[in-house]
């Protein structure tokens, strides 16, 4: 958990690799409704394109029916958002048998998540991802890889656009830091976002391995 740009996604790409969990990212399961055209994909959009988050029966009904679809171990990236959504996860794994073990809560200072999220670029061919200051292309705007075409910035990721969502964040979304810190079943693990990422998974890597010995 944590803010938008503190680095929730990399580090759950390292953390799934080192423990063989399946990875459920909310922002890929929202943006892969919201290109598919329906009719859920425009309500979606209409949140996403202002930088409000989507309402909670909409997140649940979308991301229940994912995590039923997992055998195994799973890490969650972008939910809860809310404390009614973490009120209803923590029902629906109690009727699973399988509650939450740890909580990773990864923070950031807003200039440097501005400057993360503002400066990320994709190119709509094969989908790379760069940055125009941490991984800048060969030829500036153009993809590496893909010749004459050009990167392409996510409407959400404009800084008017992330600084909405990070007063969203703070507003609706750290109190569910709150209400986890709370339950005394589960561990929790800070980590400082604005570390280099190696240092950063170094450190969650060697807390969550304390608690499975």
């Amino acid at each position: 958990m944590g803010p938008p740009g503190a680095g929730k996604g990399t580090q759950a790409e390292r953390l799934v690799k080192q423990f063989g969990m399946k990875h459920l990212s909310s922002g890929d399961i929202f943006r892969a409704e919201k290109s598919s055209g329906s009719e859920l994909g425009e309500k979606l959009a209409s949140y996403m394109d202002a930088g409000q988050l989507v309402p909670d029966d909409v997140v649940v009904e979308m991301m229940a029916k994912a995590i039923t679809q997992v055998d195994g171990g799973l890490m969650l990236d972008g939910f809860p958002r809310t404390v009614a959504q973490a009120e209803a996860l923590d029902k629906q794994l109690l009727e699973a048998n399988s509650p939450l073990d740890a909580i990773v809560v990864m923070v950031a200072e807003d200039d440097i998540i501005v400057k993360r999220i503002a400066g990320r670029r994709t190119c709509p061919a094969c989908k790379r991802g760069y940055h125009v200051t941490f991984m800048p292309p060969k030829t500036e705007g153009y993809c590496d890889d893909c010749e004459g075409v050009e990167l392409t910035q996510r409407s959400d990721d404009c800084e008017a656009t992330v600084r909405q969502r990070l007063e969203a964040y703070r507003a609706q979304t750290e109190p569910v830091i709150g209400y986890y810190r709370g339950c005394e079943s589960l561990a929790i693990v800070d980590v400082d976002g604005n570390l280099d990422a190696a240092l950063i998974a170094g450190e969650i890597i060697e807390a969550l391995t304390a608690l499975e010995a």
